[in-house]
């Protein structure tokens, strides 16, 4: 490793207080904007007359789903860098040592995850979700819901439907903690590592690694039909988990292709060279593609099919003044762009372009789930206003918070990886 004993592997990101500025100015104007937003939403009356299957609207309603659609959205963001970097360890990559540390930072967010999700979700179920409204459970209610009532057991087994959603909670709990644990146990080995050298740890992590990633490709997926598609309850996708995992998996690779050019552009990361920058723009760029892969199989499988029951939930997007322009700029930003941008050779190794594509697909990848909760939880009352931008804002400053400050308490680079000389010597 005497090449790579060039650089300074002992060398640890500062989290300046210029950086923190920048973070806590985005963060204040999007707390300003949702302030706004959600005074603008309650003095002008932002109470509606019934929407389909009697539901009152109350601005509170577009709160709650703004805050799920952002607790969500952000906590694949942040699971998808456990995965990234558990996927380098499981399939032996060496060419992204130098990156590890990036990847497995995102994970800090998850506790908080945890706790955001669990409490909105007990706050704000009814608002949320039609299935947790025990009326449509009781065949003596005219809003008895047969089609939810059938469904009912996989939300409250063992108790009885429209009570308490313990399966449900079971679910989500024991998703997020086996998350927060592989997160813990992936980042203590790596660091141990760094102290011990050696390749017994990397023997180590690629086998967590490796039951992380079994665990993952189930509770990705029924995580998505719990947090997501269960708004819409009546209607249901096989390629709904693969879908929502798609959108997950840009939108990090994005977050850590960021990051990364952030990091070089202050001095950090000397072992990155425009390789490892050429590698990240290959994944985003294919990513991209496998996105519209699923997203065009799904619209296509069911629209063409045209089933009622399975076909209204494009129809009502479709169709919709709001959400229906929502689409297209969805297809745009997530497709058309790095399609077109990130075609060439050289596009995938020039910061500028990177930094433009993947800051409008995290936006684009936004879109993609404002537009698989809203619908649902608000009907025609929805759209992109200042409570939604703010509300991003916040998030994505808190999430920039979080992962920065704690990328900061260890080295950069793993320094007694295995193959950290691969890294050090990547070429394509």
């Amino acid at each position: 490793m005497a090449q790579a004993n060039n650089y300074n592997l002992d060398q640890r990101f500062d989290f300046t207080a210029s950086v923190k500025k920048v973070i806590f100015i985005l963060g204040g104007i999007g707390a300003l904007l949702l302030v706004i937003g959600i005074l603008s939403a309650a003095l002008s009356g932002g109470h509606g007359a019934g929407e389909e299957g009697g539901h009152a609207f109350h601005w509170t309603k577009r709160l709650f789903a703004n805050i799920w659609i952002n607790n969500v959205y952000f906590t694949g963001i942040a699971i998808i860098g456990v995965f990234f970097f558990a996927i380098q360890y499981a399939a032996q990559a060496g060419w992204s040592t130098a990156l590890l540390r990036i990847m497995i930072s995102f994970g800090y967010w998850l506790p908080i995850a945890a706790v955001l999700m669990l409490a909105t979700f007990f706050v704000a179920n009814h608002d949320l979700f039609h299935w947790t409204h025990s009326y449509v459970f009781d065949k003596a209610d005219p809003a008895y819901d047969r089609i939810i009532d059938g469904k009912g057991n996989f939300f409250y087994w063992p108790m009885e439907k429209g009570t308490f959603p313990i399966f449900y909670i079971v679910r989500m709990v024991v998703f997020f903690g086996f998350w927060v644990f592989f997160f813990n146990k992936l980042k203590s080995l790596s660091y141990e590592e760094d102290l011990q050298g050696g390749t017994s740890y990397w023997y180590t992590i690629r086998k967590w690694s490796a039951i992380f990633l079994v665990f993952f490709a189930v509770s990705s997926s029924i995580s998505a039909w719990d947090w997501v598609m269960s708004i819409d309850t009546h209607w249901f996708s096989t390629l709904f988990g693969w879908y929502v995992f798609a959108s997950w998996f840009v939108a990090g690779l994005s977050a850590i292709t960021l990051v990364t050019i952030f990091l070089k552009d202050q001095g950090y990361l000397e072992m990155v060279n425009q390789n490892h920058i050429h590698d990240l723009g290959k994944f985003v760029f294919a990513f991209s593609i496998f996105w519209t892969y699923i997203w065009f199989s799904q619209f296509l499988l069911i629209y063409y099919a045209n089933i009622p029951e399975e076909s209204v939930y494009f129809i009502e997007r479709l169709s919709s003044d709001v959400y229906g322009p929502y689409i297209f700029v969805n297809i745009v930003l997530n497709f058309v762009l790095p399609f077109l941008v990130l075609m060439t050779r050289d596009a995938k190794r020039h910061n500028i372009f990177l930094k433009l594509v993947c800051t409008l697909i995290i936006l684009g990848h936004w879109i993609d789930f404002f537009l698989m909760v809203q619908p649902g939880t608000l009907g025609h009352n929805g759209g992109v206003g200042l409570m939604e931008l703010g509300m991003l804002l916040v998030y994505g400053s808190a999430f920039a918070f979080v992962a920065l400050s704690n990328l900061s308490k260890h080295n950069l680079i793993a320094k007694n990886h295995p193959m950290l000389e691969e890294s050090y010597h990547h070429h394509i």
